[in-house]
């Protein structure tokens, strides 16, 4: 190796290692040992745990059926570990960028595995092409083991017919507001029409029968949230890293709150997107790199 090539091969491993250490704020780590010690902790902290094996879109056979053993042993390590909390996995991971029927039978497995240790199982959504496919497994899981549930984002013009289409079979949903990048004529692109629309979803949930969760950071959405009175039948959710103070309050004030903690060696992309989200993560990126 020339000169030239190991200082780069330096750099890089030096950049990983510094981006890692402000990863480490929303990624509990590389491995299944440390997201158990991470939901263990928000247990201690009256917070139930989601935890997710990172990645997404792959169409690599040997990875999704990598995936699938990760997430297998992950719920059995959650039971024999006593974890208060669930998995949740994204459809792409678990081939469904390959072949429906592979990812629905994967599914299958991992929704068996959850059904033998008493566990909820939590199904992503990802971008708008995989929503109906998305919304089709979910709904045949769910005639399997009805403890299982699936995100709906309100910044999609279409997430009222799913949600009807859901409640109507007596599925739950987790509500969150969307990630990714999206046509104009699929998504609301300003952040008034996604909110209000997040509101009116919400309510649609709240005069359902159906148990459900909020998962948002956003201040005035919880208080129009606890507004409706949903305690009994509706549980917050926020990512590992954000709000703490918010998740406090919550907690304290004996709502059910539940903490979605991330894990692998996939990191980068998912913390990219946190780092872009608030001003105050751009500074802590800086003072990392500084220090």
């Amino acid at each position: 190796m020339d000169t030239t090539t190991h200082s780069q091969n330096y750099d890089a491993g030096l950049m990983e290692r510094l981006l890692f250490r402000v990863a480490k704020k929303w990624v509990a780590g590389y491995s299944a040992g440390d997201a158990i010690a991470a939901a263990l902790d928000s247990n201690c902290r009256g917070m139930s745990a989601i935890l997710n094996f990172l990645g997404e879109y792959t169409i690599d056979s040997k990875a999704v059926d990598q995936t699938l053993v990760e997430y297998l042993s992950l719920i059995d390590l959650v039971h024999a570990r006593n974890v208060r909390g669930c998995v949740s996995a994204k459809p792409t991971q678990l081939g469904l960028a390959i072949d429906y029927d592979v990812c629905l039978q994967n599914f299958k497995r991992v929704a068996t595995r959850a059904k033998k240790n008493g566990q909820f199982l939590w199904i992503d959504m990802e971008s708008a092409r995989f929503v109906e496919d998305t919304i089709a497994i979910y709904l045949e899981i769910y005639k399997q083991y009805n403890m299982t549930g699936v995100a709906i984002q309100s910044y999609l013009r279409r997430s009222a017919s799913d949600l009807l289409h859901i409640i109507e079979r007596g599925g739950k949903v987790r509500l969150v507001k969307g990630a990714y990048h999206e046509l104009e004529e699929h998504a609301f692109s300003t952040r008034e029409d996604v909110n209000n629309n997040f509101v009116k979803l919400m309510k649609m949930l709240s005069e359902s029968s159906s148990y459900f969760a909020i998962a948002t950071h956003d201040s005035d959405i919880i208080d129009e949230a606890i507004k409706l009175d949903i305690n009994t039948k509706c549980e917050f959710q926020m990512l590992m890293g954000i709000r703490d103070d918010l998740k406090n309050d919550l907690v304290a004030k004996k709502f059910v709150v539940a903490e979605y903690i991330p894990y692998g060696s996939h990191w980068m992309p998912y913390s990219v997107r946190r780092i872009r989200e608030r001003k105050r993560n751009l500074l802590l990126l800086a003072r990392s790199l500084i220090q």
